[in-house]
Parts: C-alpha cells; structure tokens; sequence
C-alpha cells in the first residue's frame, strides 16, 4: 500500500506543479493528496490501533492482579 500512496504523492505532486499559480498549486496538494491519505492511513491504521489497546488493557489488568496479591503492596498503600 505504500507504493501507492507514494506514486499516488508523485502523481498529484505534479498536477499541483502544473497549475497557474502558488495557492492553486497548494489547494491541490492539500486536496488531493494530504486529506485523502490522511484519511485513507487513519482507517487502515484502525485494527493496529484497537489490538495495542487492547494488549495495554490486558497488560494493565494483569499488573492491577499482580498487585492486588503482593501484600506487601497493599500495605504500603494503607
């Protein structure tokens, strides 16, 4: 998917290069390029995002366990 992305940059890249003037050229880089693989690299990025969630929620809930039966632990806590 990378591969696309960048030839996907290097295509609007030069759509931008050829109109008439700076800010036309910019609008169609932001437009084109910048907002859609934002977006496009936001919602692949989805399923990584839940599954780390979801490994820190388990890693947090085991380290909670691991405290809750270490008395030393709670004794500090009192």
């Amino acid at each position: 998917m990378l591969i696309v992305a960048v030839a996907w940059i290097y295509v609007v890249g030069l759509m931008a290069i050829t109109e008439p003037n700076v800010v036309a050229g910019i609008m169609t880089f932001l437009g084109y390029c910048v907002l859609p693989l934002s977006i496009l690299y936001y919602l692949s990025g989805s399923k990584r995002r839940r599954l780390r969630n979801q490994a820190r929620a388990q890693a947090h809930a085991a380290q909670r366990a691991a405290a809750d039966q270490d008395p030393d632990h709670n004794k500090d806590q009192a």
